[in-house]
């Protein structure tokens, strides 16, 4: 037997149309016996057929509208059959349902509209079955055709959830991929503050620390925020690392007005900041700079990360890092190809990483 999308054929059935499928059924199947009478009946008044031929017509659509409906049961019931099996029981069933179709016709033609008309053995005559036919053949194939093509649909919104499923599952990942090195070094100071018995600077390290997971911990990853709340995590964030490197680390702000409610990727910063600090203020005795500065271009919205450290190539390692890595791989899942992702080195000193995504303040 073929696979289907439900062990049970009834519950194929139950999604062709969703939630409101019987509904569309029978819309649909009212509508296509009407079109099927009006189209009869307008063939016969060209061909001058006598006035009561339409009450022969009406009867004739409202038998076929009843006699039908069988067929879409028994189509459910052999759904998860073969496609030959299904073809041949179609056929029998198209036959069958077609001769008393006829026989009904036959009756209400001879018996009941025309009796003066009557052949003499009017309850054998089949001869309209050949027409019957095709017409319930053609029901059949736009019933089959309708659900394969529903079918169809479902799958692709099954593959589409699932693809989204991972996505978002990739994200989650991704964002939670907080650097051990961070708590490592954070834990490590406030340790030795404590042992100095500095232990208002080692608290404000463990709150400010706390505030830092929570947040990190509390926003949905697969949600973007405005990039004013971004800052404050990554004020949060920076009042840590300050603490670590008392006047060895120095950051200069420069966001824009306009783009403090654009939509940012949750702590998209924090991988690159920490970036900067590490290969840019940590390997210093002397300490660093760090410039953080977002505005608008056109449509997109354009971040920049700027330090003072050695630079690409001098001193600091050329490789992306995971932390960088990361950073990519979490762009193109959120924006496709419409981003851009780039490190440069300044003119005199330092490395500026430039990002940038579509302006956007609402999801």
């Amino acid at each position: 037997m073929r696979k289907s999308l439900s062990d049970d054929p009834k519950d194929v059935g139950r999604t062709l149309f969703g939630r409101h499928h019987d509904k569309y059924f029978w819309l649909l199947h009212s509508f296509g016996w009407a079109s099927y009478g009006a189209l009869f009946w307008i063939s016969n008044y060209l061909a001058g057929s006598s006035d009561k031929y339409w009450v022969h017509i009406a009867f004739l659509s409202g038998t076929g509208w009843l006699l039908s409906i069988p067929l879409r049961y028994l189509y459910r019931r052999i759904w998860n059959f073969r496609p030959r099996t299904i073809v041949f029981i179609a056929i029998l069933a198209c036959l069958l349902v077609g001769m008393v179709w006829q026989l009904a016709r036959n009756f209400f033609y001879f018996a009941v509209l025309y009796p003066n008309k009557a052949p003499d053995a009017w309850s054998g005559y089949y001869g309209y079955v050949v027409a019957a036919v095709p017409i319930l053949a053609a029901w059949s194939g736009l019933y089959f055709g309708i659900k394969y093509y529903r079918m169809l649909q479902l799958m692709n919104e099954k593959a589409l959830k699932a693809t989204n499923a991972a996505q978002q599952a990739q994200l989650r990942a991704l964002r939670y991929q907080l650097n051990p090195h961070f708590l490592f070094n954070t834990l490590n100071a406030i340790s030795t503050l404590v042992m100095v018995k500095d232990n208002d600077t080692a608290n404000r390290m463990v709150v400010g620390l706390a505030d830092f997971l929570r947040y990190s911990l509390e926003n949905d990853p697969i949600r973007r925020v405005p990039l004013e709340q971004e800052v404050r995590a990554m004020e949060k964030y920076l009042a840590i690392e300050e603490v670590r490197f008392s006047d060895r680390l120095k950051v200069h702000w420069q966001i824009a007005d306009e783009v403090k409610l654009a939509l940012v990727p949750s702590l998209i910063l924090q991988p690159l900041i920490e970036n900067a600090i590490k290969y840019g203020v940590a390997a210093r005795v002397q300490g660093g700079n760090l410039w953080i500065s977002g505005k608008r271009f056109g449509s997109d919205l354009l971040l920049e990360i700027t330090d003072d450290g050695p630079g690409l190539g001098q001193g600091k390692s050329t490789s992306t890092g995971l932390g960088l890595a990361n950073t990519r791989e979490r762009l193109q899942t959120l924006y496709g190809e419409d981003f851009a992702f780039t490190l440069t080195s300044r003119a005199a000193s330092g490395l500026t990483v430039n990002l940038r995504i579509p302006y956007q303040t609402e999801e």
